[in-house]
């Protein structure tokens, strides 16, 4: 079962003069971590390299960040591989300290602020969510919409016409019951899509 973060961790490391400042959080896909990227960027100027791995949603990455091939992004990605996480971004911010520390090193130290960064982290189990959509009177919108909630569903989308059409996600475990639950609320004047 993969796992992911339940909320940003930290971890400075120091080897040889040199600070890597790692993060892991999580994430919902590749546009986030690369705005958390160049947030991190505008934030830390004076830094030699900002290196990240990405695992979310089938896009992983692993970004060297001019530190020489593989010796930061693949390493961090292994990391983040090894505990099975996923929509998780591991993010390492290096100031170089003047001392060169070699591909090995390097890899190690990445390696090292990754793990230890997630060490401080809460993992929690990541649940498959499915998205459902039903039509009903606009009556029972508000109806439906406490069932939403009660059963900790997420609205996404919200349409008025003829009918009032919601598109929700929920836990994959939980979906069958909701749609019980709206339908006997409803008392079947609802329709599923």
């Amino acid at each position: 079962m993969p796992f992911s973060i339940a909320a940003p961790a930290n971890f400075e490391l120091l080897v040889r003069k040199s600070r890597f400042l790692a993060c892991v959080q999580a994430v919902p896909d590749r546009a986030a971590a690369q705005a958390i990227v160049a947030q991190l960027r505008a934030q830390h100027p004076d830094a030699a390299h900002v290196c990240w791995a990405l695992m979310a949603g089938g896009q992983s990455a692993a970004v060297d960040d001019g530190e020489p091939t593989g010796t930061a992004g693949r390493p961090m990605l292994e990391v983040l591989r090894h505990h099975e996480l996923e929509g998780v971004l591991a993010t390492v911010v290096r100031y170089f300290g003047g001392v060169k520390l070699g591909a090995g090193g390097l890899v190690r130290a990445y390696t090292d602020a990754v793990a230890q960064a997630l060490k401080a982290a809460q993992t929690v189990p990541l649940q498959r969510r499915v998205t459902l959509s039903c039509e009903v009177p606009y009556a029972l919108e508000g109806t439906v919409r406490r069932e939403l909630a009660h059963a900790g569903a997420a609205l996404l989308e919200v349409n008025h016409g003829s009918v009032v059409r919601l598109r929700f996600e929920v836990v994959d475990d939980a979906a069958s019951a909701l749609k019980a639950a709206i339908t006997d609320a409803a008392q079947g004047r609802v329709g599923w899509g």
